[in-house]
């Protein structure tokens, strides 16, 4: 399986989606959350599947995709939506819901030529567009020792993050990085604590800058805020703590900082109505069934 949907029946619920509403899976990947909300639609319903990964475009060359009137794949970075969308025809304020599944697809992380798991030895790209003009081997070579610091120590939340930024510089300057046994093999040498978590870290840190990840939901979010008709619904799931935050502090004050907006009179200003009480997590059952998905997080904003 291309990637196994993650609370697939509860983002779609609070969604409340109508058969002939405008919907968008802003992270269409192996189409799990597509093809069931899909299933929903009828009449002049549509539904709008972005993704920026040529891999997961194949998936809309499938049933029940292909040929489904309802349904229209783009190949964009879900950043560029607004555009996107107006450019298919649709208007700003118009759009019923939108469902957006953060983070890297199963299948990005088991395909060894990503370059996404440190469980494979295969070259440093982890580009979730093949495209894209910066490889995870790029950023090594290339950024300085203060960057990588904070690259570590923000995205990944690497204890040793200084540490382990001045041992890249020095090894780059004997032996540029190529791939990610070069990278694993650096960790293993300065890493704190156990090693699944520690690797994890370093590399997730990596992909996210590379694809300038929290850049792109900051675009995303705002984004979705003008296309979603009043009382649209905004579903958005996360696997990480800082994307996590930028979400709950925009659906709280309608800006990532989480600082609330006053108009003239000192009125607070609310854009959204609160789907959820508090962030939903999978059941006992869908962590065991699939492990990728304990640290999900889903959170619904309704427009007001």
């Amino acid at each position: 399986m291309y990637h196994a949907p993650v609370l697939l029946s509860e983002s779609l619920d609070y969604l409340a989606i109508t058969p002939e509403g405008i919907y968008v899976d802003a992270t269409f990947g192996g189409g799990g959350h597509s093809g069931a909300l899909l299933a929903q639609l009828s009449g002049k319903g549509r539904l709008y599947g972005f993704d920026q990964d040529a891999d997961a475009q194949q998936n809309a060359l499938l049933p029940p995709f292909v040929g489904n009137p309802n349904f229209r794949f783009i190949r964009s970075n879900f950043r560029h939506l607004k555009n996107q969308l107006r450019s298919e025809g649709v208007k700003a304020g118009t759009v019923s819901g939108i469902l957006a599944d953060l983070g890297v697809s199963s299948y990005q992380l088991d395909t060894p030529e990503r370059g996404f798991s440190y469980r494979f030895d295969a070259e440093l790209d982890m580009r979730m567009n093949t495209e894209g003009p910066l490889t995870a081997a790029d950023l090594l070579n290339t950024y300085s020792s203060e960057k990588l610091q904070k690259v570590l120590g923000e995205l990944g939340e690497v204890r040793n993050a200084r540490t382990l930024a001045q041992a890249i510089v020095q090894r780059r300057e004997q032996l540029p990085f190529r791939t990610t046994g070069d990278l694993t093999e650096i960790c293993d040498k300065y890493r704190m604590g156990e090693r699944p978590r520690y690797l994890s870290q370093v590399y997730q840190a990596l992909r996210m800058e590379v694809n300038d990840e929290l850049g792109a939901l900051s675009d995303f979010l705002a984004a979705a805020f003008e296309m979603l008709a009043p009382e649209g619904r905004l579903a958005v799931i996360t696997f990480h703590s800082i994307e996590d935050r930028m979400v709950k502090n925009y659906l709280k004050a309608g800006n990532i900082a989480g600082e609330a907006q006053k108009d003239f009179y000192g009125n607070i200003s609310r854009p959204w109505l609160s789907g959820l009480k508090k962030a939903l997590e999978p059941g006992t059952v869908e962590m065991k069934e699939n492990a990728r998905s304990r640290s999900a997080k889903l959170r619904v904003g309704i427009k007001v």
